[in-house]
């Protein structure tokens, strides 16, 4: 029996980001997949070392142009944790209110998303047309429309107002009319189903041998959401659900999301009703003490990590994440496995893949089989040496 290899990637149709896939093939069904990283490797982490603890929140919020919201959390329960401080209960709400805002603005594109990949532009028009409505919320609260700059160490910059509160339940109850519309159609149409029912498979033994989180694991069965394992800000305070789903598939993998942002809609209500009036934020002193802290939240892909490591000085001595994407592509390979090449967009969707976020870079000798990596230094004085340019 002979294979043959079709790579796909960086740039193609079906791959929105600068990722490559090497596809061993058995006619026109995938074998063995081989994920190649590292074309838009952007050095946030070496960037974070240089740049002051305040600024690293701006390098943290662009991380993920959709997870901005989950990564400056987390880079600041981190911090905070380094200051040993406690930020005031209505800055808790806030931080719940803006992250699922977030959580809700990235399902409804994800959902857009998958009807584009499976070739239904009607529906990625229309749910990208109501998405229009959380944005709008953003920009009320914080003045942007998709990076808000919400989150401070010691709390959050940008309050709501009475005046606000109306018009977001206002807002939130359009969307909650609109996604139940779009469930009904996950549900009942027949092309979507025909492209996503049993297809795409992760069992729940291979999501938790390989370490799968977010809605991929969730749509495989596995109850795992950091909002509940490990609540963070005020989460424990609120009553909502762990949506999974059994079926283990790309459409599952829909229905986990859409559901989920119902229950994001639910959340920012109580939310809105439990905030109390006090101060968003604490003063705290330029460097933090000298330690090492780790923090995570759920972001809407799934566990984000934050770890920094303090030496005394107005940098971090040491910034690393540990996103979601990367995290799922073991189990992206794995569910990909003995499905056609028409299924591979769909499939490829259904993790909700950053590509930008994932990216790590190591050196490779295949020669001489030796792996190393580069300080900053030397990665400068290697740019002037052979291009003339220096960062």
């Amino acid at each position: 029996m002979s294979y043959y290899q079709v790579p796909i990637g960086p740039q193609h149709p079906a791959i929105k980001e600068a990722f490559q896939f090497n596809f061993i093939l058995d006619g026109e069904v995938i074998v063995d997949v081989k994920p190649r990283l590292g074309f838009v490797h952007r050095g946030i982490e070496k960037g974070m070392e240089l740049r002051t603890w305040v600024q690293g929140i701006f390098l943290a919020e662009r991380i993920c142009g959709i997870c901005n919201v989950p990564h400056t959390t987390c880079y600041c329960l981190a911090v905070e944790k380094l200051y040993d401080i406690d930020v005031p209960e209505r800055a808790k709400y806030l931080r719940i209110i803006i992250n699922e805002l977030n959580r809700i603005h990235s399902h409804l594109l994800w959902i857009g998303i998958l009807g584009m990949e499976l070739g239904f532009h009607t529906l990625f028009m229309y749910v990208w047309r109501d998405r229009e409505k959380v944005m709008d919320l953003v920009e009320m609260i914080s003045g942007n429309r998709v990076t808000p700059s919400m989150n401070c160490i010691g709390g959050v910059v940008y309050d709501i107002t009475p005046e606000m509160i109306p018009i977001i339940k206002r807002n939130l109850d359009y969307l909650e009319e609109r996604t139940k519309y779009y469930k009904s159609v996950l549900e009942e149409d027949p092309s979507i189903r025909a492209r996503t029912v049993d297809v795409g498979v992760l069992s729940t033994e291979k999501a938790l041998d390989l370490c799968a989180v977010g809605p991929t694991a969730r749509a495989s069965n596995v109850k795992s959401d950091v909002r509940f394992d490990d609540p963070y800000t005020l989460y424990d305070t609120i009553d909502f659900n762990l949506i999974t789903y059994d079926t283990c598939d790309v459409w599952g993998r829909a229905m986990v999301r859409v559901d989920e942002t119902l229950e994001s809609i639910s959340v920012v209500r109580q939310a809105l009703d439990k905030m109390r009036p006090g101060p968003i934020n604490v003063k705290v002193k330029r460097i933090p003490p000298v330690g090492e802290a780790t923090a995570r939240v759920e972001a809407p892909r799934g566990e984000l990590l934050h770890y920094v490591k303090s030496d005394g000085k107005e940098t971090p001595y040491r910034a690393k994440m540990r996103t979601p994407t990367m995290a799922n592509i073991p189990s992206l390979c794995e569910m990909l496995k003995g499905y056609h090449i028409a299924d591979i967009p769909a499939i490829v969707a259904s993790i909700d893949p950053c590509y930008c976020c994932t990216e790590r870079v190591i050196f490779i000798d295949p020669n001489r089989g030796e792996k190393w990596v580069w300080s900053y230094d030397e990665l400068r004085n290697y740019s002037r040496k052979y291009y003339g340019v220096g960062v």
